[in-house]
């Protein structure tokens, strides 16, 4: 075999015989491409592993024939803007192996993923705290009912919640969990559909508002974004609760 050759075997999925062959050969180049292939299966194998070892919470509720649902939010911290959430259902023929922690993966990864998710997920469902409910009752108290928007949007009512250390006010049992997103793959689902849902819609905001870039600080306080505010003072997007939105009140 030539050099193209045995990259194009590697690509694919040799077999047991054909690796064999590959390490008895005594080409420089083939054992290099050898060594890349190693090194590729032994970090799939550790992200499949991880991927199961996420999988470990629905698994107990499956086990007993019940539906569960992860839930993550995006958006508590900004000056503008809503927060957003999301609830999840998946089940066992989910394999999307790089759904992880929304804040691990790049933009790019997270965009890519976000149709995937919707197209393999048993049902997805959004919840929305506007800033005008964030500045009414405070974030935390939207950011729980927004949470309980998205679970009663989804089709199919689950029998359990995983939740990112909350408690949703929903007469659901609830499994929380710290740092959820890195430990359910259901949450982390969540994680990017909600964080990807709200960029879009910051995005949206920014051709409305172009002067505050939030296509780019998606309303976080940002050094652009303050003197935007600064200079042309706060959109209806704003949150008027936040300093120092609320300066200009």
């Amino acid at each position: 075999m030539t050099i193209k050759e045995v990259k194009e075997l590697l690509a694919g999925n040799p077999t047991p015989d054909q690796l064999a062959a590959l390490a008895s050969d005594p080409r420089t180049g083939v054992q290099k491409l050898l060594l890349a292939y190693q090194r590729r299966m032994l970090k799939l194998k550790k992200k499949q592993q991880d991927f199961a070892a996420r999988f470990e919470y629905e698994k107990r509720f499956w086990a007993d024939g019940k539906v569960v649902a992860g839930i993550d939010e995006v958006g508590r911290g900004p000056l503008a803007g809503p927060i957003v959430t999301c609830a999840v259902i998946l089940d066992e023929n989910f394999d999307l192996l790089d759904v992880n922690d929304s804040k691990k993966l790049t933009p790019k990864r997270r965009r890519e993923l976000y149709p995937q998710i919707l197209a393999k997920a048993v049902d997805v469902s959004i919840g929305v705290g506007s800033p005008a409910l964030i500045d009414r009752i405070n974030v935390g108290q939207a950011d729980l009912l927004a949470m309980k928007q998205a679970v009663e949007g989804l089709k199919n009512m689950p029998d359990e919640l995983l939740v990112d250390a909350m408690k949703i006010p929903i007469a659901i049992p609830q499994t929380k969990l710290i740092k959820g997103d890195s430990k359910s793959n259901s949450i982390a689902a969540a994680s990017i559909v909600a964080k990807v849902f709200r960029d879009n819609l910051m995005d949206d905001y920014a051709k409305l508002y172009p002067a505050y870039n939030f296509n780019k600080n998606a309303g976080y306080g940002t050094a652009d974004h303050l003197a935007a505010l600064k200079e042309f003072g706060p959109t209806p997007i704003h949150r008027k609760t936040f300093a120092p939105v609320s300066d200009f009140y």
